[in-house]
């Protein structure tokens, strides 16, 4: 084949190969190969990764690592769910079948990285998807490594990938620091608007770790970008995320949740889409929500009957939420007015009183009691938002200098 069909055929693969198209997002691993690896050179690497660890041909970055003769893959150190994703509960310290190299687990008795698991290796790569929320646990574990990194005196790598939700929206109450926990490590927002390797920054400087840090940036990509705009593919983060757009609606539902009174499509196909219950009379419940007028939201009468879960096997009925429009909707405004409905149509059903052993995580993943204490005290939604506006916008402001991209 001639270098001028070669090339016609390549232009001709990437338009018509819909999932292994020419991507106009490159993400930090793919920047970091076009860079020789030059942080990495000569060094034993540890790297922080799960099955989203990939480029855009989906090649995993620890094979791509493992491959460089420049570097030496030395261990990888898995998050929740397992190093190959899947994974409920603790994980254990095992070894990668293809490649023989140890794996250590960092969501197991411990959450942090052994000092002697550690102690020949020169740098520590992160490399995880994230999907947005503060209380998704992948950015609890950056933070905690990058605090093991500085304790230990070794470098510091996060290859950086995209918010999936998108770098604008910013939503929800600012994490009091009396509620810290492993579902809210920092003092962020609920929704933060930011990647994995501004996260870093931020931590970095705001909360004094001080570790030997350096940050691969992507090329190409823009703050308004959705998923679908990278060109990237997408690999589901953990069991409940298995689409691109579930990140959407993680932190509308998410926190609801962790109550156990309702169903929000765990369970059922549509994780986090959707809010049922036996008892719900769905057209009463989808008008009062779509009578609040909310930026960006649309709720239709939905019935469903889960698979798992709560209610299984029960008929539900309830609301799909639909977002109408991604740069306007408040994911944790949504949110709230959803628990604000639901007390005041059900107030004998959806009482916190009925579920005290599940108020401190919910309160933990709110990142405050104040949300709980204002529910039930009757405050309308408008009034708890507002509570946390103020905060909100300080945060805003503090985090524009730690923003890589336009």
């Amino acid at each position: 084949m001639s270098i001028r069909n070669s090339f016609i055929f390549l232009i001709v693969f990437c338009l018509c190969t819909p999932q292994l198209k020419c991507a106009p997002v490159k993400t930090g691993i793919e920047v970091l190969r076009e860079r020789n690896f030059d942080v990495l050179r000569g060094k034993n690497v540890a790297i922080i990764t799960n099955q989203t660890g990939i480029d855009s041909m989906f090649r995993l970055s620890v094979d791509i690592l493992r491959n460089e003769r420049s570097l030496k893959l030395a261990a990888i150190l898995a998050p929740e769910h397992g190093f190959l994703g899947g994974v409920q509960g603790e994980i254990k310290d095992s070894k990668d079948s293809k490649t023989n190299i140890p794996v250590f687990s960092l969501y197991g008795s411990s959450r942090t990285i052994p000092d002697d698991k550690i102690k020949n290796i020169d740098v520590i790569v992160f490399d995880i998807q994230d999907i947005g929320s503060r209380s998704y646990t992948y950015i609890s574990t950056l933070k905690i490594a990058m605090e093991a990194a500085a304790k230990n005196k070794k470098e510091f790598v996060v290859l950086d990938r995209p918010n999936p939700i998108n770098g604008i929206i910013v939503d929800g109450p600012i994490l009091n620091e009396n509620f810290k926990s492993f579902v809210g490590i920092a003092e962020i927002p609920y929704v933060h608007g930011m990647t994995v390797g501004e996260l870093a920054l931020l931590f970095n400087d705001e909360s004094k770790i001080k570790c030997n840090l350096t940050v691969i940036p992507m090329n190409g990509w823009k703050r308004s970008m959705t998923w679908q705009d990278t060109g990237l593919p997408w690999v589901p983060t953990s069991p409940h995320i298995p689409e691109p757009d579930t990140p959407y609606y993680y932190p509308i539902t998410g926190p609801i949740g962790e109550l156990s009174i309702v169903n929000i499509g765990v369970g059922y196909t549509l994780p986090f889409k959707i809010v049922g219950a036996p008892w719900i009379d769905a057209e009463k419940f989808a008008n009062e929500l779509n009578k609040k007028n909310l930026d960006g939201v649309i709720f239709h009468p939905f019935y469903f009957k889960p698979y798992y879960g709560i209610f299984k096997d029960q008929f539900c009925k309830g609301v799909r939420i639909v977002i109408s429009d991604r740069n306007s909707f408040k994911p944790f405004e949504i949110c709230i007015a959803i628990m604000d409905t639901l007390i005041k149509q059900y107030p004998e059903r959806f009482n916190f009183s009925l579920v005290k052993d599940r108020t401190k995580t919910f309160d933990n993943v709110c990142g405050t009691d104040t949300i709980r204490k204002d529910l039930i005290s009757g405050s309308t939604d408008k009034t708890i938002i507002n509570k946390y506006k103020r905060d909100l916008a300080k945060f805003i402001e503090k985090r524009k200098k730690y923003l890589l991209y336009d």
